[in-house]
C-alpha cells in the first residue's frame, strides 16, 4: 500500500509589533506598512508621527511598551477629586501645577527622550524632567488647559502609566527592586555549580577509555545547562550591547557580549564535533562573576545614599510660635498643625495655610521665576516659596519633606556651569576604551591564527574581550566623590553635588564676609543702646525689627524687649546692606544706617560708626551698637588657611572692627568695609580676572551675588533659614573652625580619583599582557574583571574613610 506523505502547513512566523516589539499573536494591524499588535500601539505611533517624534524609534529597537492591557480613561476619574489631587500636587498657582510620578515602565534612553519631549505632544506641558535611576518624572503643566487626570491619561496612552498609591503619599516608599536581576544571578550560579560537577573528569585528567560515552553525555548535559545561562542570565549584557549598537555607541557590554558568544559557539562546536570538552564551565563562571560584580556595584551605590537624606543634619531652623512665644527649632521637628513665623526672605519649609500678614511669595525655587505672588489669609502656601515682605504666620498642613527642599536647591535656574574635568575625562576614556579593546582582540586573534593555532586564537581573543574592562574607570569618580560628599555631610558641610568637590579642591583665594560669618548672629548678646525710647516707640521699633531675619534686626528686637501685641506693619521694605522701613500703625518708621534712616546722630565720638538707628516720623529715637563676638577657633583657622590660600575680608559694616580683625588675619590681608552687595560682586570678579579661583564664605543674606559669582559659594548657617539658591554648599556655623580640614578632604578626594584611575589602567595593561600571550583562561579573566571593579571600589571607599578618619574629632580650639 502506497503511503502518501501529506505535508503539514507551515505556519508563518508571527509579525513583530513595530512599537513594542512583542509578537502579533493575531493578524497584525497595519499602518504605513508597519505591523502593530494592538490598537494602543498603533495609536501611540500615530501620535508620535503627527508630532514629528518618530526619532523615538531610532534611539532603540522597539522601545515602546505594549498597551494591550492599558486601563481605560475612566480608571483615572478619581484624580478629578480636588482632595485626592491636592495630595499629589507639590505646587500650584493660578496657571501652573507641579507634580512628580513614579513610572515603572521607563526602561531605556528612548523613554527618557520621549518623556522629556512631552511638551511637543501637548502644549500645556511646560517642563518635564526625568530621573532615570529613580524612574521618576517631574512635570510642570498649565492646569487650565490640561487636568491632572488628562496628564496621567496622556502618560498612560504612551505606555508610561504612573504608579500611584495614595495610602503611601505621607510615608517613605520602600525601595523598589528589580527581582529579575537576582533570578538571573541565581540561574547562573546554579548552572555554574552543576557544570563544574559534570566537568570533574576533565579537571582530574582522566582518560576517556570505556567511559568515553559518559564524557560525551556529560558534554551534552553541559550544553543544556549552559543554555539558560546563555539565553537568560547573559541577556543582561546582550540587551545592553544591542542598545548601544543601535545608538551607534560601543559600550562596555559589547566586548563582553562578544566574549560570551565566542565562548558558547566555540564550546558547542567542540562538544558536538567530539574534538574537546568545551568551556561551558568558563562560560557559566564568566556570566556568574560578571553579574556578581554588578550586584556588588549596585549595593555599593545604594549604601552611599546618593539621594542624601538631610533629615538628621540639614542646618535649617524655623521660628515656631507656642503660647505666644517664639523659639527656633529644626525644621525636621515641625509637625502638621504647628504655627510658624516666616520673615522677609525666609523659606516656607512645608505646605500650610496663611493665618495673618501680607504675603508676597517668591516661588523662584519652584518655577525659576522670581515674581512675588500675593496671598491672603486662608490661602494655601506651598513649600519652597520665600516671603518677600513683612513677616507672616502660617499653620502647617504637611510635614517637612527634606528631599523636596533638596530638589529645590538643585533647581536648574540656580545651577552654575561647574566644569567637571575628571568626570568628562573618565567618560571619554570609557567610551574609547571599548574601541581599543576590540582592536587588540582582533589583532591578537589574527596573530595566533597566522601562527596556525585556531584554538589559541579563539582563546586569546576571548580572554582579551573579557579581561579588559572600563567599568573601574567609570566607577572611580562617582564612587570616590560620592563617598567624599557623604563624609563632608557628616561633618555638616553639605554640597549640592559632586561637581562642587572638584571646584573646592582647586580654589586659591578665600573671601570671608564678617557679620554672621566670622561673628555670631546670636541676638541675645548685650546690645549698647543710646537714647530713651518710649513704650510706644519700643513697640513700633520691635514690631519692625521682627520682620527681618538679619542678625542686627533680631538683636535690636531683643534689646527693645517688647513682649506685648505687635503693631500692624504695612509697606515693608528691606534694602540689602542698608536697613528696613515700613508703616507701623500708621507711623513711618525706619531702622538702619544713619543715611538710610535719616537719623540725627546722638553720639559725638566716631559719628555714627557702627550704630543702627531707629527713626519714627523723622525723629531719631534710639541708636544700637552690637559688640562683635567672634567665633571660637577663628585665629587658628586663619593661621592654617594662610599657608595655602590668599585671604580677603569683605564687610558691609563700618571699619570700627578693623583693629580687632587685623589681629586675626595675616598682615597685608585686603580688608574692605562699607561694602554693598554690588561691591562684593565686583571684588569677586576682579579676583577671578587675575586668575584666582575663589571660595566665598558668607551668611547668604547680603552676599548672595558674591556667593553665586565665586567658583564655590559657602553659606554659613546658624539657626536661621539661610537656604540660599545662590550657594553651592551650606556649612553649619559650629564647623567653621574646621573649614581648612574640609577643604583638604575634598583635595584628598581628587588625589584618590587620580590613584584609582592609575590602578584601573595598570590592571588592564597587566591583564592584557597575559591575555594576548594566551596565558589567561577565560574563567580567570571573568574572575579578574569584577575583581578590578571591587579593587577600585575598595580603594575609593576605604581611602575616603581613612581621609575622613583623620579629620580631628576633638572640638576645635576655643581660643580666638
Amino acid at each position: 500500500m502506497e503511503v502518501k506523505t501529506i505535508p503539514l502547513p507551515v505556519q508563518a512566523p508571527a509579525a513583530t509589533c513595530y512599537h513594542c516589539g512583542n509578537s502579533c499573536e493575531q493578524e497584525p494591524i497595519l499602518l504605513a506598512d508597519k505591523p502593530f499588535c494592538c490598537e494602543g500601539c498603533k495609536t501611540v505611533y500615530q501620535i508620535l508621527h503627527e508630532h514629528d517624534l518618530c526619532t523615538y524609534y531610532d534611539l532603540s529597537a522597539h522601545p515602546g511598551i505594549t498597551l494591550r492591557a492599558r486601563k481605560d480613561d475612566s480608571a483615572f476619574a478619581y484624580l478629578d477629586n480636588p482632595e485626592i489631587a491636592a495630595q499629589l500636587i507639590s505646587f500650584q498657582d493660578e496657571t501652573l501645577t507641579r507634580v512628580t510620578f513614579f513610572l515603572p515602565a521607563m526602561h531605556c534612553a528612548s523613554c527618557i527622550w520621549l518623556l522629556e519631549n512631552l511638551y511637543r505632544l501637548h502644549p500645556a506641558v511646560t517642563q518635564s524632567r526625568v530621573d532615570f535611576l529613580k524612574k521618576e518624572i517631574s512635570l510642570t503643566f498649565r492646569h487650565q488647559a490640561l487636568s491632572l487626570r488628562g496628564l496621567v491619561n496622556l502618560l498612560a496612552t504612551l505606555g508610561y502609566e504612573p504608579e500611584i498609591h495614595l495610602r503611601d503619599l505621607h510615608h517613605a516608599a520602600g525601595k523598589r527592586q528589580d527581582r529579575s536581576f537576582y533570578y538571573k544571578l541565581g540561574v547562573a550560579g546554579f548552572c555554574f555549580g552543576n557544570i563544574m560537577l559534570l566537568s570533574f573528569p576533565e579537571y582530574l585528567g582522566l582518560e576517556k577509555g570505556s567511559e568515553g560515552g559518559f564524557q560525551q553525555f556529560f558534554g551534552y548535559l553541559n550544553i543544556l545547562l549552559a543554555l539558560p545561562v546563555f539565553l537568560y542570565s547573559a541577556s543582561e549584557f546582550f540587551r545592553s550591547a544591542w542598545s548601544g549598537l543601535t545608538h551607534r555607541m560601543l559600550n562596555i557590554d559589547v566586548p563582553i557580549s562578544l566574549g560570551i558568544l565566542v565562548l558558547f559557539g566555540r564550546s558547542t562546536w567542540e562538544i558536538l564535533a567530539g574534538t574537546g570538552p568545551g568551556f561551558m564551565d568558563s562560560l557559566a563562571a564568566l556570566v556568574f562573576f560578571l553579574l556578581a560584580g554588578r550586584w556588588f556595584q549596585h549595593k555599593t551605590f545604594d549604601s552611599l545614599s546618593f539621594d542624601r537624606d538631610y533629615t538628621a543634619y540639614f542646618p535649617i531652623a524655623a521660628t515656631l510660635i507656642q503660647d505666644s512665644e517664639e523659639k527656633s527649632v529644626p525644621v525636621t521637628s515641625l509637625q502638621a498643625g504647628d504655627t510658624i513665623r516666616i520673615r522677609h526672605q525666609e523659606l516656607i519649609p512645608a505646605d500650610g495655610i496663611l493665618l495673618s500678614g501680607q504675603a508676597a511669595i517668591d516661588y523662584s525655587f519652584v518655577t525659576g521665576e522670581a515674581v512675588p505672588v500675593a496671598k491672603f489669609s486662608g490661602d494655601l502656601l506651598y513649600a519652597g516659596g520665600r516671603q518677600t515682605g513683612a513677616s507672616i504666620e502660617m499653620t502647617l498642613t504637611r510635614e517637612v519633606s527634606q528631599s523636596y527642599l533638596t530638589q529645590l536647591w538643585n533647581h536648574d535656574a540656580f545651577q552654575k556651569d561647574h566644569r567637571q574635568h575628571w568626570i568628562e575625562l573618565t567618560d571619554r576614556l570609557s567610551q574609547r576604551f571599548t574601541v581599543v579593546i576590540l582592536g587588540v582582540a582582533l589583532v591578537s586573534g589574527l596573530y595566533w591564527l597566522m601562527q596556525g593555532s585556531v584554538s589559541l586564537a579563539a582563546h586569546v581573543s576571548t580572554s582579551v574581550l573579557i579581561v579588559a574592562c572600563p567599568c573601574a574607570l567609570a566607577l572611580i569618580v562617582p564612587i570616590t566623590l560620592g563617598s567624599i560628599l557623604r563624609h563632608l555631610g557628616h561633618h555638616r558641610l553639605f554640597l549640592k553635588n559632586t561637581g562642587v568637590i572638584e571646584q573646592l579642591a582647586e580654589i586659591t583665594h578665600i573671601v570671608f564676609d564678617k557679620t554672621g560669618t566670622l561673628t555670631y548672629k546670636d541676638s541675645s548678646q548685650e546690645v549698647i543702646m543710646v537714647g530713651q525710647p518710649t513704650e510706644d516707640a519700643r513697640r513700633l521699633g520691635a514690631s519692625l525689627a521682627r520682620q527681618s531675619s538679619h542678625p542686627v534686626s533680631r538683636a535690636v528686637a531683643s534689646r527693645l524687649g517688647w513682649a506685648g501685641p505687635a503693631a500692624v506693619i504695612e509697606h515693608f521694605e528691606e534694602v540689602a546692606g542698608q536697613g528696613v522701613r515700613a508703616w507701623a500703625d500708621g507711623h513711618e518708621i525706619s531702622l538702619g544706617r544713619a543715611d538710610f534712616a535719616g537719623a540725627s546722630l546722638m553720639q559725638e565720638e566716631g559719628p555714627g560708626r557702627g550704630y543702627t538707628w531707629l527713626v519714627i516720623e523723622g525723629e531719631t529715637v534710639a541708636g544700637f551698637a552690637l559688640p562683635a563676638r567672634y567665633r571660637p577657633g577663628l585665629r587658628g583657622l586663619l593661621a592654617r588657611l594662610q599657608t595655602a590660600f590668599s585671604l580677603s575680608l569683605l564687610s558691609g559694616d563700618h571699619d570700627r572692627e578693623r583693629a580687632a580683625l587685623e589681629a586675626f588675619f595675616p598682615a597685608d590681608t585686603p580688608m574692605l568695609f562699607n561694602q554693598q552687595p554690588d561691591d562684593k560682586l565686583a571684588y569677586i570678579a576682579s579676583l577671578q580676572a587675575s586668575g584666582a579661583r575663589v571660595l566665598m564664605v558668607g551668611d547668604g543674606l547680603n552676599d548672595a551675588g558674591a556667593l553665586r559669582a565665586a567658583q564655590v559659594g559657602v553659606a554659613v548657617s546658624e539657626q536661621v533659614d539661610t537656604f540660599s539658591p545662590a550657594c553651592d554648599a551650606i556649612l553649619d556655623a559650629s564647623q567653621l573652625p574646621r573649614l581648612d580640614q574640609l577643604i583638604r578632604l575634598a583635595q584628598q578626594g581628587m588625589w584618590l580619583v587620580r590613584g584609582g584611575l592609575l590602578i584601573s589602567l595598570s590592571y588592564n595593561l597587566v591583564g592584557l599582557s597575559f591575555a594576548v600571550r594566551g596565558l589567561l583562561s577565560p574563567v580567570i579573566a571573568a574572575i579578574l574583571m569584577p575583581l578590578s571593579s571591587a579593587t577600585v571600589l575598595i580603594w575609593g571607599l576605604a581611602g575616603t574613610w581613612i581621609a575622613a578618619r583623620y579629620l580631628r574629632q576633638e572640638t576645635p580650639e576655643s581660643s580666638l
